[in-house]
């Protein structure tokens, strides 16, 4: 253990330059500082704002005591295009606000991870967010104006943003991921701040996303409406953290996690979903890897259900594998895709943390921006 305990502290000094590296002095918080001498001229460019992971490293910043969540919620509030119009996020951005690589893709989990992570910087006081209010009645406003009682009326895509798969309004579909972040994060902000309309679409969400668990299959469905998707699914992890929907103990939970291990799970590793073909490779797609942050995810799930154990078992597996720099997928060949990834380093951060394993690790500062200076 003395060794793993080493190589968790260098990780996490690891992960405090990346994570540092990816805070831009206007606020944006991008997924791969590209520009940096330790990412290779072929590391794909990931060099832009995806609100979801951005909102993920600015809480796993703050641990490290890096300065980062309200640069980048003021980032938000001016920043993404057409975001004060339509009050809608889109997939990515470019660091001056543009619509990124991935066009005009509603991703409506963005919106419900930025609502939970105000939330959850502000503890739950209504004081703390009071700064942030505008920015939280147009998310909630938004994702409200877009709901329909029991789907989205615009088309939308999840987390893994496969644009061939989105939902519609003709088979009346969600996104299961999708809806458990938005129900969370309109809970959240309708508890700082009362709002008749934004409690009733988190409840109604909320519905949908007990609706989505099949009796017969034993999991909750990834996609649920008049046309089910059945393939399993690893975001259905965040049903129980962060957004709560389902207690990790629950029957309903332990029964998904256990479809999640035997169908996912390859040596130790966790894969995204069945038939996932990216490795952000190229244009060949040989077969995805396993993703760090999914075996991050499990452990934090694993511990919270009461599984410590398996919980560290997982955490481990990725610890054991790597060395400076935490990928985005974790190969048995020799392929690499973009490394270092600063959504894995983030969620390295969060699950050391929820083990107790951070204190291994120095908090001073490491640059004039991460103080606040």
């Amino acid at each position: 253990m003395p060794d793993r305990r080493e190589k968790i502290a260098r990780l996490t000094e690891s992960s405090r330059q990346v994570i540092d590296d990816a805070i831009l002095d206007n606020g944006a918080i991008v997924a791969a500082n590209t520009d940096e001498p330790y990412y290779p001229r072929e590391a794909a460019d990931y060099r832009y704002v995806w609100p979801r992971d951005a909102c993920v490293t600015a809480l796993a910043a703050e641990k490290l005591n890096i300065r980062a969540a309200e640069p980048f919620f003021r980032w938000l509030e001016t920043k993404p295009e057409d975001f004060l119009k339509e009050r809608l996020l889109f997939s990515n951005y470019s660091t001056n606000g543009r619509i990124g690589s991935m066009g005009r893709m509603f991703q409506p989990d963005q919106m419900g991870t930025v609502l939970w992570t105000i939330a959850t910087y502000c503890q739950g006081q209504s004081t703390r967010a009071e700064p942030w209010r505008g920015l939280i009645e147009r998310l909630c406003d938004g994702l409200t104006a877009a709901w329909n009682k029991t789907y989205f009326l615009p088309n939308t895509v999840d987390l893994w943003e496969d644009g061939f798969r989105q939902t519609s309004s003709r088979v009346e579909n969600n996104f299961t991921y999708s809806i458990a972040a938005c129900s969370r994060g309109l809970f959240m902000a309708d508890e700082l701040f009362p709002h008749k309309l934004w409690k009733q679409a988190a409840q109604e969400m909320e519905s949908q996303v007990n609706q989505a668990y099949d009796e017969q299959r034993g999991y909750f469905l990834r996609n649920h409406g008049k046309i089910d998707d059945p393939n399993v699914d690893a975001s259905m992890l965040g049903l129980a953290w962060p957004f709560e929907s389902v207690e990790p103990n629950d029957e309903r939970m332990l029964s998904t996690l256990q479809v999640i291990e035997r169908t996912l799970v390859v040596d130790g590793g966790v894969h995204r979903y069945q038939f996932d073909y990216f490795d952000s490779e190229g244009s060949a797609w040989e077969g995805g890897g396993a993703w760090p942050i999914l075996n991050f995810w499990l452990a934090i799930v694993l511990n919270r259900a009461g599984d410590r154990a398996k919980a560290e078992a997982y955490f481990n597996w990725v610890v054991d594998r790597v060395d400076h720099y935490i990928p985005e997928q974790l190969f048995a060949d020799f392929r690499v895709g973009i490394s270092p990834l600063v959504w894995s380093h983030a969620m390295f951060i969060l699950s050391a943390d929820e083990l107790g394993l951070l204190q291994a690790a120095a908090t001073d500062p490491i640059s004039p921006r991460s103080t606040g200076a």
